[in-house]
């Protein structure tokens, strides 16, 4: 029962540091809202509103069907139309445009005829991942326009035709897989921060070698400091869930409780491995440098970004001792799946044995130093 005491009020101690500082509050409270917004908004594949010019050789009926429907899309803006070929290499040079659509002369005699008539789509691509979401969508068009000329034509249906079907994202909007997945994200950069801080604050304040004299016992330290950083850690969670929820208009298919407890095991792993960048440093600009050093190959191997599976193999070994990986595939399907408690026990307990294993380091880390 003494213990107790100690560890609520050391508890209480390290939430009153952080709540009664402006700057502190801010760092809480700021940096989840506002990041999240910007994800939401700029961290997105979807395009919208794209320049493109044609260079329609063709001027038929055809031809204007077929810009018609890229101008009726809501995603191509046409802002030039060409006269010679010559035209097209400095739009793209200077990129006055991403796309130009170049259609022959005789593209509806051909379509009249029953052959395949081609149109050509000259992309920009030095950015290529946007120049191939762009062609993409010229492809989804092109397969419209094909579909529509044989109903009105009366041409014979082609002997094989895909019908795609996207689920949990039917629309393929990018921010319903960004959003979710910066709850892991801007938890893990604030936590691995918050708790790496707080140690290395005290000891240059002087406050850690008082803290030391007292019946704390190490294990009590750190539990006294990890509770705090896990209180807040929820709470910014539930900032950005509040955020993706009702701002964005995500919509959450699965449980509350199944996600909230796939996040606490995350932040108890994010707070072992603040605790053990805490525990090497001595100054609080080590403790900084040293998260940022942690943060950056977790996020890179998280897979938001870049599929693990893309990864080579040997780099794909590495990413399962990432707590990140395992709480935003958690996120991801528990948002929008809605995954059961029994489809995620195959991340729930890799990151169990993760936060087990970083916050027993970090205690073995932090009893070291003592001795």
């Amino acid at each position: 029962m003494e213990s107790v005491r100690r560890i609520l009020a050391l508890i209480r101690k390290e939430l009153l540091a952080i709540l009664k500082d402006p700057r502190s509050r801010f760092t809480v409270l700021g940096p989840p809202i506002i990041q999240t917004l910007i994800f939401g908004y700029a961290a997105t594949y979807d395009l919208n509103q794209v320049r493109y010019a044609v260079y329609d050789q063709d001027r038929s009926e055809a031809s204007r069907q077929f810009l018609a429907d890229m101008d009726g899309s809501g995603t191509f803006r046409r802002v030039a139309n060409l006269r010679d070929q010559r035209e097209i290499a400095p739009l793209i040079d200077n990129r006055s445009v991403l796309v130009v659509v170049q259609i022959g002369q005789d593209f509806e005699r051909r379509l009249l005829l029953g052959q395949p008539a081609d149109v050509q789509v000259i992309a920009d691509g030095r950015n290529s991942n946007t120049a191939g979401t762009a062609l993409n969508y010229i492809g989804a068009i092109a397969d419209s326009f094909n579909a529509s000329w044989r109903r009105t034509h009366g041409s014979p249906p082609p002997p094989v035709q895909a019908v795609p079907r996207a689920w949990y994202n039917p629309n393929l909007e990018t921010r319903w897989y960004m959003v979710p997945g910066m709850i892991g994200m801007l938890t893990l950069v604030q936590m691995v921060i918050i708790t790496a801080m707080s140690v290395a604050r005290e000891r240059e304040q002087g406050t850690f070698d008082q803290l030391l004299v007292t019946p704390f016992r190490p294990v009590e330290i750190m539990i006294g400091k990890s509770v705090p950083s896990i209180l807040i850690g929820m709470a910014q969670v539930t900032m950005v869930l509040t955020l993706a929820l009702f701002w964005f208009k995500i919509p959450f298919q699965g449980s509350l409780f199944t996600l909230y407890l796939g996040v606490l095991l995350f932040l108890i792993a994010a707070v072992g491995i603040g605790l053990m960048v805490s525990s090497a440093a001595a100054t609080m600009q080590q403790a900084l440098l040293g998260s940022f050093l942690t943060i950056m190959p977790f996020a890179m191997l998280s897979g938001l970004n870049t599929p693990i599976s893309n990864m080579p193999r040997k780099v794909q070994y590495v990413t399962l001792i990432n707590p990140l990986r395992y709480v935003i595939s958690i996120i991801h399907r528990v948002f929008l799946e809605a995954a059961s408690f029994r489809e995620i026990a195959t991340d729930l307990w890799p990151l169990a044995l993760i936060a087990v294993c970083s916050l027993s380091i970090a205690v073995w880390m932090f009893s070291r130093r003592l001795t």
